[in-house]
């Protein structure tokens, strides 16, 4: 693996998902493929499990991670080619980036999309220009459009639930709009439609009100309803997730409650696990009853993503 940016860059998803629930079983059996190596993790916003875990996962490979909060610890990166330098930004990822690639032997990149300029954001113009110029392999902790850290880890926690299954069936999986309070990127529900659709083992629907259609690069494959309830019938596992309009990028067309999920709509599921990326709004995106219940996968599925960034980064250690 030369680079891990979205599910193309990875040959097998079910022998990385292994390799990742080895490393849960044997955290520290590669514990020198990364000495002497250092990480660079570069974030251009808030991060908490993302960053965690990277730097768990990392160390448990003996790396070094470093950890470099691009917007307050160092200067204001400019991005666009051949920019007029005369505003608020000082200094360009052109000359940034090599030093990088001359400090770190893997560079780890977390950005977030504006929600202003759709073409801006879909460009992935941030995370293009750090492959561009640094000279060395690059991770995504999350980009303007994908999260696939997070979709690696969603796999793994439903393999994981699935080996406990006494009769073998294809799952039915169902990702649902969920409300918020404020506009969200769509990179999560992307990440997560992109992976399932590519691992091609379940039956996958997503669910959404009108106006919330997601690009169907990503979604391609999948049964799309306005109808939750249609969808929860029969599912086995139900992801909740908020995004903000595609089309008319960035909105809140629907805030309606009735989108939440409870234990009376979970009653049609086949007693479906539920999983959300985290952070959540409680009783807002979801019910306490739902968070705090025995079918909640949403703190296993946390737990997982050290083995998701292990599992990433032993492949691309071992293929230096």
């Amino acid at each position: 693996m030369k680079q891990f940016i979205s599910v193309q860059d990875v040959k097998s998803i079910d022998a990385l998902v292994k390799k990742a629930l080895a490393y849960k079983a044997s955290p520290w059996v590669d514990k020198k493929l990364g000495m002497n190596k250092r990480i660079g993790c570069l974030f251009l916003n808030p991060s908490m499990r993302t960053r965690l875990s990277t730097q768990i996962a990392a160390q448990n490979l003996g790396m070094e991670p470093i950890i470099f909060n691009v917007g307050n610890e160092g200067w204001m990166l400019e991005f666009e080619e051949e920019a007029i330098m005369s505003g608020t930004t000082v200094e360009h990822v052109k000359d940034a980036a090599p030093i990088f690639g001359k400090y770190f032997d893997i560079l780890a990149i977390r950005t977030f999309p504006s929600l202003k300029n759709k073409e801006d954001d879909y460009s992935e113009l941030y995370i293009k220009q750090f492959i561009r110029y640094a000279g060395i392999p690059v991770i995504s902790l999350e980009s303007s459009t994908l999260h696939p850290l997070q979709s690696l880890t969603d796999i793994i926690t439903i393999s994981e639930e699935m080996k406990k299954w006494k009769k073998k069936k294809k799952p039915k999986i169902v990702l649902t709009w969920a409300p918020h309070i404020k506009p969200l990127p769509q990179c999560v529900a992307n990440s997560f439609a992109q992976w399932i659709n590519d691992w091609g083992k379940a039956e996958f629907v997503i669910t959404h009100p009108e106006d919330y259609e997601l690009d169907t690069r990503f979604t391609q494959g999948a049964h799309i309803t306005h109808q939750q309830d249609e969808a929860l019938k029969d599912a086995d596992f139900v992801y909740v997730k908020n995004w903000s309009t595609y089309t008319d990028y960035g909105k809140i067309f629907c805030n309606d409650p009735e989108w939440m999920l409870t234990d009376e709509k979970m009653k049609i599921t086949r007693k479906a696990k539920i999983m959300h990326c985290l952070p959540v709004r409680r009783n807002v995106e979801l019910s306490d009853e739902i968070l705090d219940g025995a079918n909640s996968l949403v703190t296993q599925q946390a737990g997982n993503r050290v083995w998701a960034a292990q599992a990433v980064l032993s492949e691309i250690l071992k293929s230096k």
